[in-house]
């Protein structure tokens, strides 16, 4: 009975934790370029009582062994990078990506890292950045004051219409072989680790590389009916196993009242 005490206790633990992932879910359904999240579980360390195929005397083996198990415990969270709804916003810095690839930013200190948060702006200077200010690499150049017309086509071919005559260049996006590997920093940010593999530039729209619309965004990918129903599962098996809790603890009520 000890033992079902602290394998509930366990689950109850793997179920609080489910429930603060779907909750962050929830909490960035609106927020532009967000991935969900999903947790993943995995069985503890089992007290063997008898192995499968042990001896029984007489040349006889048991088919089945004797195992009891000791809960479950949360081993991993990883991001499921599906592209979200693109919502129409007819700004000229709006960008989506449809397909694979991450837009690269420059942070403060001098590191990269990637986005899929395509609302950019316009600093004093001229160059795109994020709406925190970080630079926007793979490409950008900056946009020359007096410019009367921002044209970037679906491969990333970028068109400036100016007052002396159109400046033409063409972006790179970037990607990664293990996307869910990539460490989320907050801040619509990704940074790359030794499990998502070093980043692959490329030309948006070719080997496989995601196309870029102008004028729209890329919702979060959360379904709030799925992450609903998730919730209400976690609800219950944090219910259930809660209530384990309590039956073990009246079976040692039980056994502590016994008399002679």
């Amino acid at each position: 009975m000890i033992r079902a005490l602290y394998s509930a206790a366990a689950g109850m633990t793997s179920q609080q934790l489910n429930l603060d992932v779907i909750s962050n879910n929830l909490a960035n359904v609106n927020t532009t370029g967000f991935k969900k999240s999903k947790i993943e579980f995995q069985d503890l360390l089992y007290q063997t009582a008898r192995a499968a195929g042990s001896e029984q005397g007489g040349g006889t083996q048991v088919p089945t062994g004797l195992q009891v198990g000791h809960g479950s415990r949360a081993i991993s969270t990883s991001k499921i990078f599906t592209t979200g709804e693109l919502t129409q916003t007819g700004e000229r810095l709006d960008l989506a990506l449809q397909g694979d690839g991450f837009f690269e930013v420059q942070l403060p200190n001098g590191t990269r890292a990637y986005t899929r948060d395509g609302a950019f702006k316009t600093a004093s200077d001229g160059r795109v950045t994020t709406s925190e200010g970080l630079v926007l690499q793979g490409g950008f150049q900056p946009i020359p004051a007096g410019t009367s017309g921002i044209s970037i086509a679906p491969n990333g071919e970028v068109t400036l219409k100016g007052a002396n005559g159109n400046t033409n260049f063409r972006i790179q996006t970037v990607r990664f072989a293990n996307p869910a590997g990539l460490e989320s920093v907050g801040r619509n940010l990704y940074r790359e680790t030794t499990a998502s593999g070093t980043p692959e530039s490329g030309n948006p729209g070719e080997n496989g590389f995601g196309e870029v619309q102008q004028g729209y965004l890329e919702l979060s990918n959360v379904k709030v009916v799925e992450e609903m129903v998730n919730m209400m599962v976690a609800q219950r098996a944090y219910e259930i196993n809660s209530k384990a809790v309590q039956a073990a603890d009246e079976m040692m009520q039980q056994g502590n009242n016994l008399r002679r």
